[in-house]
């Protein structure tokens, strides 16, 4: 079966509330106004107290009290504001994966370690809210294997305290594809920004185009990083044998130390607890 043709069966069942969908298209469009992106959001009242809760959080550092969405709209920006949005709904998309598969609350957590130190690893990047945006949605290529193939892709998945690799080469060998190019698919329906969708299908891939080694290394580096943190299955993992020879040499391309990674673990760890509990 072709990519496009899986998550075309699935995009209704994995697909984003009405109100974040057309705040992307507004987004997209090039051609709107902060009022509005505002009325979108007011009308969707669980969106609007998640979009000011995220706003006021410390991960997010905005300065002042953000109380309404107008402030929102306007201190955050479209595309920082549209990643939020896209956060703020995400764990209620994927809400039909069977539990003896996987636990969810474990694999957003996970998700959201991603997404807190993809963006730290990019501090010094411009727009560096795509890098927490692709971090979070990094994996749910394999919640679509997960929800259309469960048998197979769990056996894919009991591989994984052999190491990423055994796991993505038993995906090549099932599916004739691994489960980030279903996710970036997924993302590109969905109309995400190109770069967000490159860098999830490309995160376990050797690349030699400068910018999209960065943002790959970064992705795999904060997903090998996040193993450490919380491994996003129940089965118990040998954290330094899962991790791939790709990771390594990402963690190489970017200069993380051991030292420098103990302390990104270090400040992740209360933003991770934050954001998880505000997505939830």
């Amino acid at each position: 079966m072709e990519i496009r043709e899986i998550v075309g069966n699935v995009r209704s069942i994995f697909s984003l509330p009405e109100a974040v969908i057309r705040i992307n298209e507004l987004i997209e469009s090039g051609d709107t106004c902060n009022t509005e992106i505002e009325r979108v959001i007011l009308n969707d009242p669980a969106l609007t107290a998640k979009l000011l809760k995220f706003a006021n959080s410390t991960y997010f550092g905005f300065s002042g009290k953000v109380d309404t969405v107008q402030r929102a709209v306007s201190i955050i920006g479209h595309k920082e504001l549209r990643n939020l949005a896209i956060a703020a709904s995400v764990t209620a998309t994927f809400k039909d994966i069977p539990s003896n598969l996987l636990n969810m609350d474990t694999f957003w957590q996970h998700s959201v370690a991603c997404g807190v130190i993809a963006r730290l690893l990019a501090s010094n990047v411009e727009n560096r809210e795509r890098f927490f945006i692709a971090g979070l949605l990094h994996a749910v290529g394999r919640l679509i294997l997960l929800h259309q193939f469960p048998k197979e892709s769990a056996k894919a998945l009991g591989l994984l305290n052999e190491g990423e690799e055994a796991v993505l080469n038993a995906e090549r060998k099932t599916f004739g594809f691994i489960h980030p190019n279903l996710g970036a698919e997924l993302l590109r329906q969905w109309k995400l920004p190109p770069d967000i969708c490159k860098m999830v299908e490309l995160q376990f891939e050797e690349i030699l185009d400068t910018r999209d080694k960065f943002d790959a290394s970064t992705l795999n580096a904060a997903v090998g990083i996040a193993n450490f943190m919380q491994p996003y299955t129940n089965q118990k993992i040998d954290s330094e044998k899962s991790i791939s020879k790709c990771t390594f040499e990402a963690w190489d391309f970017l200069g993380l130390t051991p030292e420098l990674i103990e302390s990104i673990i270090t400040v992740a760890k209360l933003q991770v607890i934050e954001l998880t509990n505000m997505i939830k």
